[in-house]
């Protein structure tokens, strides 16, 4: 993975986050340094400097692209329009899942609000909120604060995700679910509560497909 040392350069800075990532994959945040970030995109190793406050601010740029990434793929999935509830939830599921070092991250407390991460939950939340209440008004899920059910909504996958991936959660062992099972479970009592029916998404836990724009693997 290499990237040209010239400030000048569009993909350099997510060239780095994307590096950071991968970093933070395979080490936890103790392997996620600007220096290791510098050199495995062949630049300087101030030049992360230019971009990156401090190791925080780079932590919290990963976790904030990760959010954003989420977004651009439920956007893509719905032709621009607003995203199914289900499939907002089983993309977490499944993000969390194929990425729990990211998924920790993001969802860890921070000491000092990081304006990047803040940025892109609050525009993941207000996507989540906006289609839970698109299926409000169109009969598929009860009436009832959106808000609040988003919250509901997203502590059940949260939650399934964590058990999941702690060992707790597996469909012909303990928990006798998978995670996609209780989520999918959840949907089909709130759709049934509704008056409507859930489909069942069939589809395994998988990775989310990366956006590849600004870096090499």
């Amino acid at each position: 993975m290499t990237v040209t040392d010239n400030p000048t350069n569009p993909n350099r800075r997510e060239s780095m986050v994307a590096a950071a990532a991968e970093l933070l994959d395979a080490g936890g945040r103790a392997a996620v340094t600007l220096r290791e970030v510098g050199r495995l995109t062949g630049v300087s190793h101030n030049a992360p400097y230019r971009h990156f406050a401090n190791k925080d601010d780079l932590l919290g740029a990963i976790a904030g692209r990760e959010l954003e990434l989420l977004i651009e793929k439920a956007l893509i999935g719905s032709g621009g329009d607003v995203p199914e509830p289900g499939a907002l939830m089983l993309d977490y599921l499944r993000w969390a899942i194929a990425y729990p070092a990211r998924f920790r991250l993001a969802s860890a407390p921070w000491e000092k609000v990081n304006a990047e991460l803040l940025a892109a939950a609050t525009r993941w939340r207000t996507l989540v909120i906006a289609s839970v209440a698109q299926a409000q008004s169109q009969g598929r899920l009860p009436a009832g604060d959106a808000e609040r059910m988003s919250s509901q909504m997203l502590a059940l996958a949260h939650g399934a995700a964590h058990l999941a991936l702690a060992g707790h959660l597996v469909a012909d062992g303990k928990g006798a679910a998978s995670p996609e099972d209780v989520v999918n479970d959840h949907l089909e009592l709130l759709a049934r509560d509704a008056g409507a029916s859930h489909t069942k998404s069939s589809r395994a836990v998988a990775p989310v497909p990366r956006r590849r724009s600004g870096r090499a693997n």
